[in-house]
């Protein structure tokens, strides 16, 4: 399979890159398109792969570029569902597919696939359950996927009955055909991703994809106390297997302060560090996929009770002056922010805003019970300060970040929770939010070595 075949890769980023060296490596003819001029790219990457074989186009999509002499049109995640080369490949015939599909496609044997999806969690749990059965099956297992490492990048390191626990987002299950896990997660549904799939109920349809391929031999690891969840599973063929953050069931559960599996207490919700109901269920999903896997309870407890976080993802940073710092850059919309106000209980000062993406702030309204302070900025800081205002909130607004921080610090006392959680996109100061995430990381670092004492 993927031998000797014309194949377009449309978009370059980590996963076309990954994908150009394992065609090309096995005989294929390989173009690689992308809308970027050459200059906006990693020089070496191109070098390298240039003189692997693989041509380029690049700074534009021409017109005549695509046509029937194609095999494959391989679509990066990110590109538009409708871009005009997808559609011109479906008139003409040709698969699209993505490169989590052709990774797939060329899998050893019984390799174990673990495939988690979610509007939020998603990422928490792939790598908490990496780091658990890590933990327990040493280099057998391999982290993949959409936090970040393209499946292809792994298939040279692949033997026949390893493990791969992989994040999928809904932009790859898009593009998946044959796509079978032995173990598949939905951590929950809630709107999300409108602008790429242009309604809800499009995304959730997505979403289940992951479920497609699975008969009655795999298991399907659901939030049962999530409605869309529910719904959209209804039909699936796998064994259904559930985990609940508010109710005793036949599954994972917290009773109390105790976590259970089917009845029996594994640990108590004091041995996870990270904060937040939402954590403890993303916590309850890896224990049902450790547990389907034969993980030792040991194991799972001594992992969790040192896992810290994904960083970026309402990331515990430093205690200084007495006040904690959270950076929740990841929180580009609403619900995350929701979730993420959710989880404290002393006072907050929360930063808010961002892209103007016309997100609705006023959903937040009854989140705000610990929230003594706002500081609106990015582009929509404006939008940011009317709401406060409305919910008569007191809010300072500055156009970036590092003035922002600064009326923080000034606003705050001791006990208080200094709460990065924008509940808006970073594209309008940032080239992706880890780096607002970073910068806020940083600008706690400086306070703290100016002499600033907890």
């Amino acid at each position: 399979m993927f031998e000797k075949q014309k194949i377009l890769i449309l978009g370059f980023a980590r996963s076309g890159y990954e994908a150009a060296k394992i065609l090309i490596q096995r005989g294929n003819e390989v173009i690689l398109n992308d809308g970027k001029k050459e200059e906006e790219h990693d020089a070496k990457k191109i070098e390298e792969l240039r003189e692997m074989g693989v041509k380029f186009v690049l700074g534009s999509h021409p017109d005549d570029l695509l046509d029937s002499s194609y095999n494959y049109l391989i679509k990066n995640p990110g590109v538009p569902i409708h871009h005009k080369y997808v559609l011109q490949a479906r008139e003409l015939g040709i698969e699209v597919i993505n490169e989590v599909e052709m990774a797939y496609r060329l899998f050893p044997e019984n390799v174990k696939l673990i495939s988690i999806t979610g509007t939020n969690g998603k990422t928490t749990t792939t790598s908490l359950t990496y780091e658990i059965l890590k933990a327990a099956y040493g280099e057998k297992v391999h982290l993949a996927g959409n936090i970040g490492y393209p499946l292809s990048g792994i298939l040279g390191k692949l033997k026949e009955g390893d493990m791969v626990v992989m994040e999928v987002s809904c932009q790859q299950l898009e593009n998946l055909s044959t796509f079978h896990p032995n173990i598949a997660v939905l951590t929950n549904l809630s709107p999300a991703h409108i602008d790429f799939f242009g309604s809800y109920e499009i995304y959730k349809k997505v979403k289940v994809k992951l479920f497609k391929n699975q008969t009655e031999e795999d298991v399907a690891i659901l939030n049962v106390e999530n409605g869309d969840v529910l719904d959209e599973t209804k039909h699936i063929h796998s064994t259904k297997k559930f985990f609940s953050s508010e109710n005793s069931i036949n599954g994972c559960y917290l009773d109390g302060e105790d976590i259970y599996y089917y009845g029996e207490k594994i640990l108590s919700r004091d041995d996870i560090l990270i904060k937040g109901l939402h954590n403890v269920e993303n916590v309850m999903a890896a224990l049902m996929v450790a547990k389907e896997v034969g993980v030792l309870d040991s194991v799972i407890v001594d992992v969790v009770r040192h896992f810290r976080g994904v960083p970026h993802r309402l990331e515990y940073v430093d205690e200084v002056m007495g006040r904690e710092f959270y950076n929740d850059t990841e929180a580009t919309n609403i619900k995350c922010t929701q979730i993420a106000l959710s989880s404290f209980s002393k006072p907050i000062i929360l930063i808010l805003g961002g892209l103007e993406r016309g997100q609705d702030f006023f959903l937040l309204s009854s989140y705000l019970e610990h929230v003594k302070y706002i500081v609106a900025i990015g582009e929509c800081r404006n939008r940011v300060v009317q709401f406060a205002n409305t919910m008569e909130i007191p809010c300072s607004s500055y156009e970036f970040l590092k003035d922002g921080f600064k009326k923080c610090i000034d606003v705050s006392e001791i006990g208080d929770v200094i709460l990065l959680s924008p509940a808006s996109a970073s594209w309008d100061q940032y080239k992706e939010c880890e780096v607002r995430g970073d910068e806020f990381k940083d600008l706690v670092k400086e306070l703290k070595n100016s002499g600033a004492s907890n």
